[in-house]
């Protein structure tokens, strides 16, 4: 059965890099992210993928610097953004993963806006 989930520790004896090594390398923007932060973070399959790519791109002589200006020109940053339509026409975008409680800040302003629209009040 294949492995689909890491700890630091465990990432880090699959790879052969050190846990702080890993550390600089999400750091630098050259692998992502856990999916969770902290204690409880776990790697994926793709992180281990992608420590093998930068290792292999190493092995052939790219630096850091490099790698990550290549991967930066190769793969724009995905965002997720929920939608809120707020009446006939108007719909308003918000970027996912904010913090809850701007979250619930923004979405209290929004209701207020689409009250006042449905009231054909002026904004």
């Amino acid at each position: 059965m294949k492995k689909t989930a890491w700890t630091l520790s465990e990432l880090a004896q699959e790879t052969g890099l050190p846990a702080r090594t890993i550390r600089y390398y999400i750091a630098r923007g050259l692998v992502p992210g856990p999916d969770v932060a902290g204690r409880s973070a776990l790697y994926r399959p793709e992180h281990v993928q992608r420590i093998q790519e930068i290792r292999q791109l190493q092995r052939r002589g790219h630096m850091l610097a490099e790698i990550a200006q290549h991967q930066a020109q190769a793969e724009p940053p995905a965002e997720a953004w929920w939608r809120y339509a707020i009446a006939d026409g108007v719909v308003v975008s918000v970027r996912a993963g904010l913090a809850p409680w701007r979250l619930k800040r923004i979405r209290r302003a929004i209701a207020d806006l689409s009250a006042k629209l449905k009231e054909g009040c002026d904004v």
